[in-house]
């Protein structure tokens, strides 16, 4: 099976805040980034598409022709609870501090760790990989793409967490 993975793009957020699963604006930039990565699905078939339920995946995948893709909340961005809409240097929480020395192991305050978000990743990619599907786009987020390369890729944690995908970047996977 070939896993299409595509990252939302820009946001309009400001950099340093830490959004995860708030449904935030697109950037101003929106249609000319839609349109070279519209360009760069072009022509290219899917058995089924998939998105995170939040907007700034929804609003691409519609605009590049899947207007009803299959919204799984397994494809949305890290929670962080408390610490959503925030800047990192205003968060006042000293579990932060804890995060920052493990974030993949370590929750954030009323939220979920980035192996939790993994879970869930791959409970979503068990399911696909049942489907007998072969070919599936997902319209996703950063942290999803960093899991995809660290668990069907073979990069190791601290290599995909250093290959962090760009706005409207797309991963072709064979899974």
């Amino acid at each position: 099976m070939i896993l299409t993975l595509i990252r939302h793009t820009s946001v309009a957020v400001p950099k340093g805040v830490c959004y995860g699963q708030s449904d935030v604006a697109l950037a101003g930039s929106f249609d000319s980034e839609a349109k070279v990565v519209c360009g760069r699905l072009k022509g290219r078939r899917f058995d089924e598409v998939y998105s995170s339920p939040l907007s700034r995946c929804v609003k691409l995948a519609a605009r590049c022709g899947y207007e009803n893709p299959k919204l799984d909340p397994r494809l949305m961005e890290m929670n962080f609870g408390e610490w959503e809409m925030k800047r990192y240097d205003e968060i006042t929480d000293p579990r932060i501090e804890l995060w920052y020395a493990d974030f993949l192991n370590v929750r954030a305050t009323g939220g979920e760790s980035s192996m939790d978000q993994r879970e869930r990743f791959l409970d979503f990619v068990n399911d696909i990989r049942a489907s007998g599907h072969g070919s599936v786009a997902v319209f996703t987020h950063g942290g999803i793409m960093i899991h995809a390369l660290a668990t069907l890729c073979g990069l190791t944690d601290e290599e995909a967490f250093a290959r962090q995908p760009g706005y409207g970047e797309i991963l072709e996977i064979e899974i």
